[in-house]
């Protein structure tokens, strides 16, 4: 097995390896399906058709954006969480849906990348759904593990062999420190989740937004203490700023 980690659209991108067929760790944005396919046939000298699977760790647009469509150019399978119903559903759905790439696309900018069409389907269909613990279909050395909090569905991938786990967005690494994501709309989950992957021990551990590290005891605490208590949302937010807005506009008057 050997992991690759190429430069995404604003995410790290992780292929792993093997003799015969090839694991994409998270489904990507939409704009890295040209990179994906210069490094498997020019880097790696491989045809696309050896992309086997692909999980999707959540629904956000660096994470399943390129799913759908690589599966339709490779005829590789998609595995998700076993979550009933799709994660942007009904009208709340789709403004949420909406809101998250233009999110991204904001992040783009603020990485000074060149504008990129990221849009993709907000209905995932998988062919395989993962329980906690269930070993990833034709990679039995990798075990998927439930680690929501940041949405409903949300799932770390652990190597067992090499002892290393990929956490998605599980922490997010900002200038040298570990910080919760946004949203979290589990705040319960989110720590549970914190505290599952702690009590793993990983040797290292794998994130979409800050490479592979090793946080330190005291590292891991701070981030238990700056997880947040309550849901930290894009309508919460929105709602708390408004709040503020009118009390400063009542104080004025």
């Amino acid at each position: 097995m050997k992991l690759h980690k190429l430069d995404g659209y604003i995410q790290s991108i992780y292929l792993v390896e093997y003799k015969d067929k090839l694991l994409l760790l998270d489904g990507c944005s939409r704009a890295d399906i040209p990179v994906l396919k210069h490094f498997i046939i020019r880097t790696l000298q491989r045809p696309m058709s050896d992309l086997n699977l692909i999980i999707v760790t959540h629904m956000h647009p660096d994470h399943a954006g390129a799913a759908h469509k690589l599966r339709t150019l490779t005829g590789c399978k998609i595995a998700a969480a076993n979550v009933p119903g799709q994660w942007y559903n009904g009208l709340e759905g789709v403004l949420m849906h909406l809101t998250d790439m233009l999110l991204a696309k904001w992040v783009a900018k603020r990485m000074k990348k060149p504008r990129r069409n990221i849009w993709y389907s907000s209905k995932l269909k998988t062919d395989y759904k993962l329980n906690d613990g269930d070993a990833l279909p034709n990679f039995p050395d990798w075990v998927a593990l439930a680690t929501q909090g940041h949405t409903d569905r949300d799932i770390s991938l652990y190597h067992i062999p090499s002892n290393r786990v990929y956490v998605a967005d599980l922490m997010v690494k900002v200038k040298g420190n570990y910080i919760p994501p946004f949203p979290v709309f589990y705040p319960n989950r989110y720590r549970n989740s914190l505290h599952k992957i702690i009590a793993l021990k990983p040797d290292s551990i794998i994130l979409a937004h800050g490479g592979e590290v090793q946080p330190s005891e005291q590292e891991f605490q701070h981030l238990l203490n700056c997880a947040p208590k309550v849901p930290k949302t894009h309508w919460r937010s929105v709602k708390m700023k408004v709040s503020r807005a009118l009390k400063l506009n009542c104080s004025v008057q």
